[in-house]
């Protein structure tokens, strides 16, 4: 079950075998299933406040479990990955994320929040092992010139997954809100339950497909010498970029029909998990989209384009213009799209045998989504929920910042 230990240069610049491109393939649908997961857990946020009577701060600790256990499994996951392979991390993750989505069954039995909490604690450790292997799989599976490209269209199947999610919540989990606890909750267990038994096959494929074992050279490619982790500009600036992008797209998505149904009033939860799809479909075109203008644009660049544009939208979204604003919102995920990955390969491009640890450090950056729910539920508790989205505005300022710098090496 573990990794096949024949070596595979990866920088080797030479035409991908079928290996490589099984390898690459059988990656791409780890993002979808763990943008399944997160297109899921934003419409969870809305029905545990409908079902279980919890405040939009107390909501928010739904990401905060969720992202927080990134932080505690990648670096362990980094360590494990460096002993027996990518393969077996994956192996790790999946068994993780299905035992979780198992766990939703006693959780709806007892319709407790603090179960669910910690359910969803667990698929998250298993997804930080499955990112923390499949990211920098991605990325090396090739040459170092297309890194970027390689993992945006890695990256674009978790949008789909993402676009999936709410739709699959808006279509069960808000048609029985109106009865009894255990009946608001009997959907979302049959859902989870279906997920793990869907991981569980995945695994098995995995388990039984020959996988290259990707071993990084030893050396910094770039200057010929091995330095510290730390030492590296660009992989220090991408995990402080990716920490406040994390933020802002979870923050984003978590009170994204809070906002729609403050804001178009017509509007239903139902209605607003569907938009929140098509949120979803904005962000998977965007980075399908995006990839392809890679080849004629450098990542750079365009990162530092869809900050900008990113930071006008919110202040849209801040304004709170009826029908307005959520049209601003819904455009907020397309120039997010190329951000999670462009940041990331940028961050662990060129790190030599330090690519595992490095993915490990930029995978804990994204406990900047367990926080960002909570401040913006405690803002939007306080204030208004536009006022909340004020703060993903100022994360967004710091990816244009990371880009900026970048562009100019």
């Amino acid at each position: 079950m573990l990794a096949n230990k024949t070596a595979v240069p990866a920088y080797a610049g030479q035409k991908a075998t079928s290996g490589l491109r099984l390898a690459f393939i059988l990656v791409t649908t780890l993002f979808f299933l763990w943008g399944l997961s997160y297109g899921l857990l934003d419409v969870l946020n809305k029905h545990f406040q409908e079902v279980l009577h919890v405040n939009k701060a107390q909501s928010g600790l739904l990401q905060a479990a969720y992202f927080g256990a990134y932080f505690i499994i990648a670096l362990p996951a980094g360590f494990f990955m460096d002993r027996f392979g990518y393969k077996a991390g994956i192996l790790v993750g999946l068994c993780l994320y299905a035992l979780g989505a198992l766990l939703f069954v006693p959780a709806a039995a007892a319709g407790s929040f603090a179960m669910f909490l910690f359910a969803l604690f667990v698929i998250a450790l298993g997804l930080g092992c499955l990112e923390t292997a499949a990211n920098p799989y991605a990325t090396v599976l090739g040459e170092p010139a297309g890194a970027e490209r390689r993992l945006n269209l890695a990256q674009s199947f978790n949008g789909l997954g993402q676009f999936v999610g709410p739709i699959i919540g808006g279509s069960l989990f808000f048609t029985a809100t109106q009865g009894s606890t255990t009946e608001g909750l009997a959907s979302v267990k049959i859902t989870y339950v279906a997920i793990a038994v869907l991981v569980l096959l995945i695994a098995l494929l995995i388990g039984r497909t020959r996988l290259p074992d990707i071993r990084e050279q030893g050396t910094d490619l770039t200057s010929g010498v091995v330095k510290g982790l730390w030492q590296h500009a660009h992989f220090t600036g991408g995990v402080i970029a990716q920490f406040f992008y994390v933020a802002a797209q979870v923050g984003v998505g978590a009170f994204f029909i809070n906002y729609t149904t403050e804001h178009w009033h017509t509007l239903s939860n139902q209605n607003a998990s569907y938009l929140l799809s098509i949120g979803m479909i904005s962000f998977m075109v965007g980075r399908f989209f995006s990839t392809w203008l890679m080849g004629h644009v450098r990542p750079a660049t365009l990162l530092v384009v869809y900050a900008l544009i990113n930071i006008v939208l919110c202040g849209v979204v801040v304004a709170g213009i009826d029908n307005v604003s959520v049209v601003a919102l819904v455009a907020v995920f397309f120039f997010m799209s190329i951000m999670f990955p462009t940041i990331f390969a940028m961050g662990v491009k060129n790190m030599g045998t330090q690519t595992k640890r490095a993915s490990s450090v930029m995978i804990m950056a994204i406990v900047g989504g367990a926080i960002m729910p909570y401040l913006m539920g405690a803002v939007a508790d306080h204030y208004t929920t536009a006022v909340s989205y004020s703060l993903p505005m100022i994360c967004f300022a710091v990816v244009l910042v990371y880009g900026l710098r970048q562009r100019a090496r």
